[in-house]
């Protein structure tokens, strides 16, 4: 067996933090943040995501026709392009649209948008149609840990309109259990609270991957937490009241 401890602070760290209208983005991206293409250097990510999504983009030929719009965002940028646009826009499609600062996912260095290449592209709702490359993009995307992060459908619970330009690095196997279960990170936060450590963790088993992912809740500054030590593991604090560990069997 193998103890691991967790702090408090940690909860507002990792590649599954839930950041929206409600809980703001109180840390700092967690890995160095390096440029997504070297013909964009101002376009930044952790480095998790670059890595995942050049995998992801080789698989498809995706660059031949996608372009990246938007990474990484200081609040500060975050903060002029709020401002930006309720002077052009308005409040209504504002809200819709653009996070408020502080709430921003781009400032987790785990968020990208992305947009067909043109000659002109709308830095706010980039076109990304789903037809041809785009499509096959959202289809491919689960595989290489990323998420379509505002769904149609689902602008009720994200509280953001729906955006098919905007994915999310959550990794693996997490992408592919929301795909299946058709969760977005809200839902996923929830769901996940149903299969606690020393309980009954979420088993998965996507092609040659094996994995458990189970919840541990926050309830104390520092905690001590024990697992069998047989197998990788992440940890990954959900920025809300806890953890979720993911085991790879294999």
């Amino acid at each position: 067996m193998e103890k691991i401890t967790l702090t408090e602070n940690r909860i507002f760290q990792g590649s599954l933090i839930l950041v929206n209208s409600k809980y703001s983005f109180r840390s700092e991206p967690e890995e160095r943040l390096i440029p997504v293409r070297e013909s964009v250097p101002h376009i930044l990510l952790q480095r998790c995501a670059v890595v995942l999504l050049e995998q992801l983009m080789y698989k498809i030929d995706g660059w031949s026709s996608i372009v990246p719009v938007s990474g990484w965002r200081a609040r500060s940028e975050q903060q002029q392009i709020w401002d930006d646009s309720l002077a052009e826009n308005g409040l209504p499609f504002t809200q819709k649209y653009v996070a408020v600062p502080g709430h921003s996912e781009h400032q987790t260095g785990l968020a990208l948008d992305l947009g067909l290449k043109s000659d002109h592209i709308d830095f706010i709702c980039p076109d990304f149609p789903d037809t041809g490359i785009c499509r096959k993009f959202r289809q491919t995307a689960a595989k290489y840990g990323f998420i379509l992060r505002y769904p149609a459908g689902k602008e009720s619970v994200t509280g953001i309109g729906h955006e098919p330009w905007h994915f999310r690095y959550v990794g693996t196997p997490h992408a592919g259990i929301m795909s299946e279960h058709d969760l977005t990170l809200e839902e996923y936060t929830d769901f996940i609270r149903e299969y606690p450590i020393y309980s009954r963790p979420y088993m998965i088993k996507n092609g040659s991957q094996e994995a458990a992912v189970s919840f541990i809740s926050c309830t104390a500054a520092h905690m001590t937490v024990e697992i069998t030590g047989e197998y990788p593991y992440t940890v990954s604090g959900n920025n809300v009241d806890g953890f979720i560990l993911t085991e790879f069997l294999r």
